[in-house]
């Protein structure tokens, strides 16, 4: 079977292999203290172009996000997402079991839309009663999106104009950070995203790493004690090491940016195919994520030799999900077209 599942259904780059077991017998100190971690954080605050940022390594994306909202938040406040945000659909209540609310707006593709966050804050406050609600107290969008879209740097800078007009931190989930950044027309690069917003991740789980998520708070703008709030929700690895040294190896020499590179590559071939074979897209996607409107028949016949996902019904399609990666193969890339 050939998998187009997920990007993070493999184990990690063999660059990072060879460093972990090139590194095995050395003895280092826990809790991302080593020398592996101080050498990955500096190469991405350069990357950033912020020499100040406060820069942790958590374990996964569910503990990131859970994490860096309980810590940006005040107990009466709730975060401001899309209804197709990751936090509100596809984290099992993450969010909710620390006590905050997913406060939700409409999806575009999975995009938030700027006048449509400025009329939300407006009304909130507007309404004398608002003391009885719960308050908004970050933003959180993702880059690229859950339905592989991507904002343009005007768009990203709409948002963080707003968020800024009414004091609330801006939060970019980045667990795709690379196949945003490296999409074809993206027009943001990685010190942009980092001067628009208060906090982000660059995602390893999903673009090449075995596991983990390097926060960024770029403006040296950490919340106080926010270690011992990593290791509160169970994000903090003991042996630290293994995060520091899967980062330091992305961020050498670009890695991380190639190997995403390949991945969007590999997507537009399978985009392509889609499309002059006459199959609808159900999205707009110019990243790793490809979706697209299969009937049952295909569906069923695809399935004998692919491994995707299927979403949820549209009409009489089946909207379904093909992910590259960067360690997917352009051979198997070959057979899924061969297949169509």
């Amino acid at each position: 079977m050939i998998s187009f599942e997920s990007d993070y259904d493999n184990g990690c780059h063999e660059a990072i292999l060879k460093r972990l077991l090139m590194t095995n017998e050395d003895r280092a100190t826990g809790y991302g203290l080593d020398d592996y971690c101080i050498a990955a954080k500096e190469k991405i605050r350069n990357a950033c172009e912020t020499p100040d940022a406060d820069v942790f390594f958590l374990v996964g994306g569910t503990q990131t996000n859970a994490t860096v909202i309980d810590s940006m938040l005040a107990s009466y406040q709730g975060v401001l997402a899309v209804e197709t945000g990751h936090i509100n659909v596809h984290e099992s209540g993450a969010i909710e079991s620390s006590g905050h609310k997913v406060l939700t707006l409409p999806s575009h593709d999975g995009k938030m839309d700027a006048v449509e966050l400025e009329q939300w804050l407006h009304d909130f406050y507007a309404d004398p009663t608002y003391d009885h609600m719960v308050f908004p107290g970050i933003v959180y969008i993702t880059f690229a999106t859950e339905m592989g879209t991507i904002y343009t740097l005007a768009e990203m800078q709409a948002i963080s104009r707003i968020c800024k007009e009414y004091h609330l931190p801006l939060f970019i989930d980045g667990a795709r950070l690379g196949y945003g950044l490296m999409a074809q027309g993206s027009d943001i690069t990685l010190p942009q995203l980092a001067a628009l917003c208060d906090v982000f991740y660059i995602g390893g789980t999903k673009c090449g790493a075995y596991c983990g998520e390097a926060v960024v708070f770029p403006h040296h703008n950490a919340p106080a004690h926010f270690f011992t709030i990593v290791k509160q929700h169970g994000a903090l690895m003991a042996k630290g090491r293994l995060l520091g040294i899967q980062f330091d190896t992305l961020m050498h020499d670009g890695l991380y940016f190639k190997i995403a590179r390949h991945a969007i590559e590999q997507a537009m071939r399978l985009r392509e195919a889609f499309i002059t074979r006459g199959y609808k897209m159900y999205s707009n996607s110019p990243t790793n994520q490809q979706f697209v409107l299969l009937d049952k028949d295909t569906v069923q016949r695809l399935e004998k030799d692919f491994v995707f996902e299927q979403w949820y019904p549209v009409g009489d399609k089946m909207n379904c999900r093909f992910v590259t990666s960067w360690a997917t193969r352009p051979e198997d890339v070959d057979a899924l077209i061969a297949a169509l």
